[in-house]
């Protein structure tokens, strides 16, 4: 049992990291990949079957990896991102929030065919959406910065709601059930849940505390944080079961808040995202293989169906539209808000324990809770997952453009460059913290950020979507140095370039291979040597390619001085020390060369 409990894990673990690099490379949605590979292991082929496996500490270990994910999402949340949405945010997660729930309501009751006691339970049960679901597909499709921060709020602080939601409404049952009812006996129920606030706030303050004053060594910063998550957690489901969820988003939250005062909290983000990735695709996977088949069939019916089909096509819309009359949201955000609405692993987790809680009371009806919750869960993943990039492309709430490139200092080289690369059809941003130095740059029309990179203000500032590439391209080392390391975890490792600012041909031999794919251009090609050649009058060329070959760097050098390859794709490959280049036929090579 053991051995079989193991191997479980390791399996769940192992495809669920799959999963997400598979979709990653053939462009899905991850959670649709995820799905997929849960249904396929469990209930369609037999392989394994988490729950038996893993038997009483199933539950407790996808409630832990839940309260993980929640905080991470919570901490990731900066009041600043509600600039210009404050009000539209305000009315999603309240007035928008009980609509859908009336409505999610009514609908199970009248299409889904469930009694209005448990209709009213998984109405507000399905409200929720989730940093589980959402974030991953914002991340895919690239969203303009007002329509994403809506989704991410709303997924965020609805989450802990909804189950919230549906334990008010199965209170609401047991107590008015009772001869002796009064209104004095929901007291309990705000108590317990103004508890789990108050525990939340008290133990993140608790931490931001002791990280301000540094009584936690850097090396146990993160293992310490995450030890108290899982510490508010249980506090909060001890207090109520399902506050739990409550209490680490409030600590999250209040994190949140004092992360621009407590700098070094900030460090903890990476850390968090890494757990919650890996969390989300695990979780995923256990729920998806522990499902019966007898579920999987029950999905295929016409009240399922239809229940699902009004809550696409009717409940969420009607609740946004509704919410956001008089809002800051354009027509166009509106209606995307307003379609996308996919439903994850809170739904999937709470709707068996109200199965359970339900059908001992003897609403035998609440059997289909799961699988119309599955229902629900993936046909809004799927549709939402393949739907959201190209609904939002054709709305003009994603960007369209090819591969951007972000240019970190304004020189001589760096304008010309950005110059060029802007009117052969690749979108370039230049910032720097002279506003002189980007004068020439807002002479030729190039888009320009007075202000520091690294600030956090710039994240707010600055649109980071249109680019994929970033190049530091200042004259301090140290300083290029610095930005790149910093920006390596947002736009990757192969996507973060520094420009030397006099390293000598000597020292180049002596770099890793691993450091020389991030050093741009050629071995002699620095800082002073490219504004140098730029002022002297070289200039920019194109020069085409009619087949495909692979070719060492430094027979390119007879076109003049190898920049970046200009791929057919639209995206730019730029040069590095690295050797060996693979040109497709119709890429372009960008070169600088000396034209007399």
């Amino acid at each position: 049992m053991q051995e079989l409990a193991l191997f479980s894990i390791v399996i769940v673990i192992s495809l669920g990291v799959f999963s997400q690099w598979l979709a990653w490379r053939i462009q899905w949605p991850s959670i649709v990949i995820m799905s997929i590979a849960g249904l396929l292991i469990g209930p369609i082929f037999g392989l394994i079957n988490p729950q038996e496996a893993l038997g009483n500490l199933y539950s407790p270990i996808i409630s832990l990896a839940v309260a993980i994910i929640l905080f991470e999402g919570s901490t990731s949340l900066d009041i600043r991102e509600l600039k210009g949405i404050s009000k539209s945010v305000f009315r999603v997660v309240t007035f928008g929030a009980f609509i859908a729930w009336i409505a999610g309501a009514l609908a199970a009751h009248y299409i889904a065919g469930l009694t209005i006691e448990v209709s009213f339970i998984i109405g507000g049960l399905f409200v929720v959406t989730g940093p589980t679901v959402i974030i991953p597909l914002l991340r895919q499709a690239k969203l303009k910065p007002r329509v994403s921060s809506v989704l991410k709020w709303e997924g965020i602080i609805v989450d802990p709601v909804g189950p919230l939601l549906a334990l008010f409404a199965y209170e609401i049952i047991k107590i008015t059930s009772d001869e002796a009812f009064h209104l004095l006996h929901f007291i309990p129920f705000f108590i317990d849940s103004l508890s789990a606030v108050i525990v939340g706030y008290v133990i993140g303050l608790f931490v931001s505390w002791l990280i301000s004053k540094g009584l936690l060594p850097e090396y146990l910063k993160s293992p310490i944080v995450f030890c108290f998550v899982l510490f508010t957690f249980s506090v909060g489901e001890v207090i109520m079961h399902e506050t739990g969820m409550l209490a680490v988003t409030v600590m999250g939250l209040t994190l949140a808040r004092t992360k621009k005062h407590v700098h070094s909290i900030s460090s903890i983000g990476h850390f968090m995202e890494n757990i919650s990735v890996m969390l989300t695709s695990t979780i995923f996977i256990l729920l998806t293989a522990s499902l019966a088949r007898e579920t999987i069939y029950e999905i295929f019916t016409w009240p399922i169906i239809s229940f699902v089909v009004v809550m696409l096509f009717l409940v969420r819309p009607l609740s946004i539209w509704l919410s956001t009359i008089g809002t800051e949201l354009t027509f166009q955000e509106r209606a995307l808000v307003s379609w996308v609405a996919p439903r994850g692993i809170v739904a999937l987790t709470v709707s068996g324990y109200f199965a359970e809680l339900l059908m001992n009371d003897g609403y035998f009806n609440a059997s289909l809770l799961t699988s119309l919750t599955l229902a629900l869960v993936f046909i809004t993943v799927c549709a939402h997952g393949f739907s959201i990039g190209p609904f939002a492309k054709k709305l003009g709430l994603a960007n369209t453009e090819s591969t951007g490139v972000l240019i970190v200092g304004a020189s001589s080289f760096s304008i010309a460059l950005a110059n060029y690369l802007q009117n052969s059809g690749t979108p370039v941003l230049i910032t720097d913290t002279s506003n002189d130095r980007l004068y020439k740059a807002k002479m030729l029309g190039i888009s320009t950020y007075n202000g520091e990179i690294l600030s956090e203000q710039s994240h707010f500032d600055i649109d980071m979507t249109p680019y994929e590439v970033i190049l530091t391209l200042t004259g301090d080392a140290a300083y290029n140095a610095l930005v790149c390391q910093s920006f390596i975890p947002e736009f990757g490792y192969h996507h973060t370039y520094i420009l030397p600012a006099g390293v000598n041909k000597d020292e180049h031999t002596k770099l890793p291979p691993s450091i020389k794919s991030n050093i741009l251009f050629g071995e002699n090609e620095t800082f002073i040597e490219l504004n140098k050649k730029v002022n002297i009058g070289y200039q920019f060329q194109t020069v085409s390619f009619t087949e495909k070959t692979s070719i060492q760097k430094e027979k390119l050098t007879s076109y003049g001085i190898p920049l970046c390859l200009k791929k057919k794709s639209g995206k730019v490959e730029f040069m590095t020390l690295k050797g060996k280049l693979v040109i497709d036929e119709g890429d372009k090579l960008i070169v600088l060369n000396n034209i007399e």
